[in-house]
């Protein structure tokens, strides 16, 4: 049987300034019923998450997925989650994951409607075994998202720089992109603006330059390409945010779609336009993703 961990949160005022946090958390059987029927989160995906990736016990940039966290219960007008609880939940939940890759996933819904409080929570498990996207890398197509750049500004309510629970729409295009015979995709705006995977990031280098989309166009701001830019910064790499086309990206030297999980997948080919893939350096790079970083 897979490994599983599950541990409920009762959440506390943001303000609240008590020290310890056992008497709030509720461990459970990951496989028990533990929802009621009229939780939000199962109805409307009214809620955000965060996953993060953990090694050998150590869970990954824990500091930026906790202000990701925050910053989307903000855009989705949900209560200000307290960092420190949240946090202190991620450790035990850490200090029970086996050896190897697992993955913790936060998760914060509205609860149910015109209740007390809001229905938080932490689930752990094994990780995928992501050795083959990581080393043979993967192939895109390149899907239309259905908006122009501009709308995250016009429209705020439509949540597009929040992590939510909504994800059939993610889940939809991964699907086309099998179906077309790729293994993810890359969204574009409909003003022809690259954005991002479905579950990740996009990071193109040309020559000595890394860029990757801006934030602020409904991107998600990746946890795993600030730490990634942040080291290819201190090797002596140029990094970019911009506005990038198709061209940028099929005229690119090499490209990854990168996630907290996953890690680094050099892209292969674009709607079946062969790039070069980059081994020694992608090798390299993942070495660095699954070294210790708080």
């Amino acid at each position: 049987m897979t490994w599983r961990y599950a541990l409920v949160i009762d959440p506390v005022d943001a303000d609240d300034d008590r020290t310890t946090w056992d008497d709030t958390f509720t461990v459970i059987d990951p496989s028990a019923p533990a929802l009621s029927v009229g939780e939000l989160s199962t109805q409307r995906g009214d809620g955000i998450f965060e996953s993060i990736g953990v090694v050998d016990g150590h869970a990954q940039e824990v500091g930026p997925h906790l202000e990701r966290l925050a910053h989307s219960a903000r855009l989705c007008d949900l209560p200000a989650p307290h960092l420190a609880q949240w946090r202190a939940a991620i450790a035990e939940a850490a200090a029970h994951c086996p050896a190897g890759e697992a993955v913790i996933k936060l998760i914060l819904s509205r609860g149910v409607e015109h209740g007390p409080a809001p229905t938080a929570w932490v689930t752990a498990a094994v990780a995928a075994d992501n050795s083959a996207p990581r080393e043979r890398g993967i192939r895109v197509v390149v899907l239309d998202r259905g908006f122009d750049s501009g709308a995250p500004d016009r429209a705020p309510w439509l949540l597009l720089g929040a992590k939510t629970l909504s994800y059939a729409v993610n889940m939809a295009a991964i699907r086309e992109a099998r179906r077309r015979g790729a293994d993810d995709a890359v969204f574009v705006s409909s003003d022809g603006i690259l954005l991002e995977g479905p579950t990740s990031s996009l990071i193109v280098r040309h020559g000595s330059r890394f860029s990757t989309p801006a934030p602020g166009a409904g991107i998600l701001h990746g946890t795993t390409q600030l730490s990634l830019f942040a080291d290819l910064e201190r090797r002596g790499f140029e990094t970019a945010y911009g506005d990038l086309r198709l061209g940028d990206l099929t005229g690119a030297d090499a490209a990854w779609l990168v996630s907290s999980v996953r890690l680094a997948a050099p892209i292969t080919t674009v709607d079946q336009t062969p790039i070069p893939v980059d081994a020694a350096l992608t090798a390299s790079i993942n070495e660095y993703l699954l070294s210790p970083r708080d």
